[in-house]
């Protein structure tokens, strides 16, 4: 395949690496350590699917203009979920496809498929407070994570005490704490607690490299292209 990346930081980087020891092709890559290269430089005919990886303020855009251009695109980024819907609009009105994930990991789209289940079979049972914990290292833009805020989702349609969400400590019965750490380099640790009078009960994925979301999100690049509609791990993995 040929893929155009848009962002060269460090995840940009891995997909490049690993991409080419896959048998891929780098069409080319948009990011300001490459000056001049533009979305609209590439077309469906040059590039056979783009791969989104760079910050909340810029995340929309180069998805519009990926759309835009017919290019399918697989985005990784996070913080910009509230031009979702503009987003699967312009998908559908432009028939590309459109791929979108808080994260890539395998084993972490397995944590939320569990944190769901487990949130479900707590609170039949009652008598248990919970909150989810993400620590990340300190380049790390967004807060909470969206991986953070996925688990958060998932509780809250399972878990009917909690009704939102706040990103700190928090006495409101109906409100899930969700709390945010940046320290050193942490790849990237979620825990979701259920903690009672009688015991406490843990949900935990661990990063340790930043290889199982690279090839997360390669998996989605080379299933992409020829569908129609907008799509998510649950899709990629049938969970």
């Amino acid at each position: 395949m040929k893929l155009l990346l848009i962002g060269y930081g460090k995840m940009g980087q891995a997909i490049a690496a690993q991409a080419t020891a896959r048998g891929h092709q780098i069409a080319g890559i948009v990011d300001p350590t490459h000056p001049g290269v533009q979305i609209t430089d590439f077309t469906p005919e040059t590039a056979d699917v783009a791969i989104e990886f760079t910050h909340p303020d810029a995340a929309f855009g180069n998805v519009r203009a990926c759309l835009q251009q017919g290019i399918p695109v697989v985005c990784g980024s996070t913080g910009w979920l509230h031009h979702f819907q503009e987003a699967q609009a312009l998908s559908q009105e432009t028939g590309t496809p459109l791929f979108y994930a808080s994260n890539y990991s395998v084993g972490v789209n397995l944590f939320f498929h569990f944190n769901e289940y487990i949130a479900a079979k707590m609170h039949q049972f009652g008598g248990y407070d919970v909150q989810v914990r993400e620590i990340h290292h300190t380049q790390k833009v967004d807060q909470p994570s969206g991986t953070a805020l996925t688990a958060a989702e998932g509780i809250l349609r399972h878990f009917p005490a909690k009704t939102t969400w706040r990103n700190e400590a928090t006495d409101a019965a109906n409100e899930l704490a969700v709390l945010s750490e940046r320290t050193g380099a942490v790849v990237g640790t979620h825990i979701v607690t259920y903690h009672s009078t009688a015991d406490t009960i843990e949900l935990k994925h661990e990063a340790h490299t930043r290889d199982g979301f690279v090839q997360g999100a390669l998996l989605a690049a080379e299933w992409l292209p020829g569908r129609q509609g907008v799509f998510g791990m649950k899709d990629l993995l049938g969970l």
